[in-house]
């Protein structure tokens, strides 16, 4: 078979797997749409799903116990979605939304009324009726009265559903590890220590949930409860006893079905503004690398199908944060894709043949682009493995999008690009030829470039310092950080069209403030939240309600609440950034031999972080859920960013000629990675500036900090991290000659 033939078969071939995917995305397969873009589960704010609010039995809790409540019924909520939100209603109240659902019978019935849980002994306080199922024989007050209870939820610090041997002979089993605070393993060991072989009941809200029984005397604050069937079991069994050890007992209160947060106008507009952004940046990349560019604008519009495919298949719930992560790694598939056909065309400009070219392009291009992604991979699974609520949807976004990004660069690009030469594509102006390049001396400008950025750095200390001193706040903290006021308003009359981006806007233009808007389904009632208002505030915006839609004050009720994002979400947040960035740290460092390399790439990282704080401070830009993963979206940018220029210091080190100085090498390395570190930085910013201008104010004050820390991202990896690396190789380079100096 000729070779054009087969390039027009391979390229026939790859029509028809964008044909297979685009209708996969657009129709999906079945009534339900599987595999579609409409099938995929969206987050609270895209969607809406079910509200259920608690409120305690005990009439005057504590803001601990509170606190206490809202953390561990996040962590219940988790298992239907890490995209719940948790939040707290007056002093005695608790709120749990869960999206992707739309039957809040069916929810409450799983998710039960948070009850007491306690540990009893078994002996004639339970009976058998039937396999595996007990009930009480005494009330629980019996029971505490005879000294029978051997620990109460307060004892437990957690309980997780796992898959292990309970010895090496036996079977993998489903089993539920409990872990128990220090007073809790005090009592369990001395309980179980007595009570060898016989029975200890759990029971909750006063049912027996299970009544395992002791085989040994457990001293070492963990136990594990076998003879779960399934994992699913298991895992319930788990979720149960969690939120029995909450520290105070909940009943409902009300629950209802809402619609998405940011409202239908506003994922509509933002859909248009992503389909927008990929659009130009599909035609950027045809006109500026030509046929490369056209096997590159294929396999994105792939790897755009495959993310359908799979957000689906991983059954992820897709939230703002979350489409942070795809907008992250579809970067990173641009940069893959730039890297490669920067090389190609070096390599043309050597006098290599254009199939050569192609062939040394993937090659020379593998070490940066595996460095870049697999150092975020290992970010995105810590942030997983540690982090909670959106910045789990994050992860996995991020992580899908990275595989995906790197199978599509490495493997669908090649095949493409193949093709097209095969097809007759051959010709070097095709590809284009690198122009010689007249190397710019970076280290020169490197001392300004610290200045500059110290002067970000320090306006935004200053901001914050300023708005403290005066009375304000150091950020401006949204809703999901410092709570505000919701008001519930149940308007005369039904409305045809959703009324979000209108409330918004009187919210905004009564008040000053912006509103976020839910809508109750199947009511005339729409929940309207914002920053804490006064009484004056409050009454303004209740005249407006009154003059514009005929409102009466009896069918408004106002309660004030806390942030979604609790003080241990955000003590989890923190750690799993830290644990993350030593974990890109110490592989940066083993990969490139080079402890320099990898502390530059986190001090650029830091300062990055910092600058775009500058942003937040001096703007007063809304500091919430979406600043969480706008920054965890510049950490990937930054890092990868780095490494890039690093690979290629690396790479030059290696061909280093005599007359080579360490600054000759920096330079020159930034120097030929320069249209890399601008395309990127430019397809990446095209993308988010498509969803400021067309997108609405709540999806801008993640967009415009994005854009930002893009700019900011791209002026760190050129200007900043050679600099930094030149200084501290320096300084090693020159101790080490100062010891060869002494031995003389």
């Amino acid at each position: 078979m000729k070779s054009k033939t087969k390039g027009i078969l391979k390229l026939s071939a790859v029509i028809l797997v964008i044909a297979f995917l685009v209708f996969s995305a657009v129709r999906g397969f079945g009534s339900d749409k599987k595999l579609s873009a409409s099938a995929v589960k969206q987050g609270l704010d895209l969607a809406g799903g079910v509200s259920i609010t608690y409120q305690t039995v005990k009439d005057d809790p504590t803001a601990e116990e509170m606190s206490d409540v809202q953390y561990k019924l996040q962590l219940r909520a988790d298992i239907y979605s890490t995209e719940s939100a948790v939040y707290l209603e007056g002093t005695n109240r608790v709120t749990v939304e869960i999206p992707g659902v739309s039957d809040a019978e069916a929810i409450l019935e799983e998710l039960g009324n948070p009850g007491a849980l306690y540990f009893i002994y078994g002996n004639d306080n339970i009976r058998l009726v039937g396999e595996n199922k007990y009930e009480l024989t005494k009330s629980i007050a019996e029971i505490e009265a005879a000294g029978d209870v051997v620990l109460t939820g307060s004892d437990v610090a957690n309980a997780q559903a796992a898959k292990e041997r309970t010895s090496s002979t036996s079977p993998i089993e489903n089993v539920v590890e409990l872990v128990f605070n220090q007073e809790g393993s005090e009592k369990f060991a001395k309980a179980t220590a007595a009570y060898v072989g016989r029975q200890i009941a759990i029971i909750y809200d006063n049912e027996v949930i299970c009544a395992p029984r002791v085989n040994q005397a457990i001293t070492a604050g963990q136990a594990i409860i076998t003879g779960q069937r399934t994992f699913e079991e298991a895992d319930i069994l788990a979720s149960t006893i969690r939120i029995g050890s909450l520290p105070i007992e909940l009943e409902e209160m009300r629950s209802n079905v809402v619609g998405a947060q940011l409202g239908a106008e506003a994922l509509k507009t933002s859909l248009y503004a992503a389909g927008i952004g990929f659009i130009i940046l599909l035609l950027f990349m045809c006109i500026y690398y030509r046929v490369p560019g056209v096997a590159a604008s294929l396999a994105l519009t792939i790897y755009a199908g495959l993310m359908v495919m799979f957000l689906n298949l991983f059954n992820v719930t897709l939230t703002l944060q979350g489409v942070a992560g795809i907008i992250l790694s579809v970067g990173m598939a641009v940069d893959a894709n730039v890297i490669i056909f920067q090389r190609i065309r070096e390599e043309i400009a050597k006098g290599m043949t254009v199939r050569s070219s192609v062939k040394n392009g993937f090659h020379k291009a593998l070490s940066a682009i595996i460095d870049g992604n697999v150092t975020t991979l290992i970010a995105a699974a810590v942030l997983y493995m540690i982090g909670s609520g959106g910045i789990k949807g994050f992860a996995t976004t991020l992580a899908i999008g990275i595989v995906l990004s790197m199978f599509t660069a490495l493997t669908v690009t090649r095949f493409i690009l193949y093709a097209l030469y095969d097809a007759g594509f051959d010709k070097e102006g095709m590809f284009g030829i690198q122009k010689p390049r007249k190397t710019i001396d970076f280290m020169k400008f490197a001392p300004k470039a610290v200045i500059i950025s110290g002067v970000l750095i320090l306006a935004g200390v200053v901001a914050m310092i300023v708005h403290s001193v005066t009375g304000g706040k150091t950020l401006n903290y949204g809703l999901d950080f410092s709570g505000g006021t919701s008001y519930s308003v149940t308007f005369p009359e039904q409305y045809s069209e959703p009324l979000n981006v209108e409330l918004e806007k009187l919210v905004n233009d009564s008040i000053g403030k912006n509103g976020e808007i839910v809508k109750v389904t199947g009511e005339n009632t729409y929940i309207i939240r914002t920053m804490e208002l006064t009484q004056d505030e409050r009454a303004t915006l209740t005249n407006k309600l009154s003059e514009n839609y005929g409102v009466d004050d009896s069918m408004i009720t106002i309660e004030n609440i806390s942030g979604r994002v609790s003080s241990e979400m955000r003590a989890d947040a923190i750690k799993a950034v830290i644990i993350a960035t030593v974990c890109m740290l110490i592989y940066i460092w083993i990969r490139f031999k080079n402890f320099n390399f990898a502390s530059s790439a986190v001090l650029a990282l830091i300062h990055d972080v910092l600058v775009v704080l500058t942003v937040y401070a001096v703007a007063r830009i809304s500091v919430g859920n979406n600043f969480i993963a706008c920054m965890l979206t510049i950490v990937g940018y930054s890092i990868n960013a780095t490494i890039v220029i690093f690979d290629r210091i690396r790479e030059n080190m290696a061909e280093k000629l005599k007359k080579d100085s360490l600054s000759d090498i920096v330079n020159r390395s930034i120097t030929e990675t320069l249209s890399r570190s601008i395309n990127t930085s430019l397809t990446t910013f095209i993308m988010v500036l498509a969803l400021v201008i067309f997108g609405v104010d709540s999806i801008r004050e993640f967009a415009v900090p994005l854009m930002a820390g893009i700019v900011i991202g791209a002026y760190s990896s050129v200007c900043l991290t050679g600099g930094i690396w030149y200084f501290m190789e320096s300084r090693v380079l020159k101790h080490t000659d100062d010891e060869k100096d002494d031995k003389k």
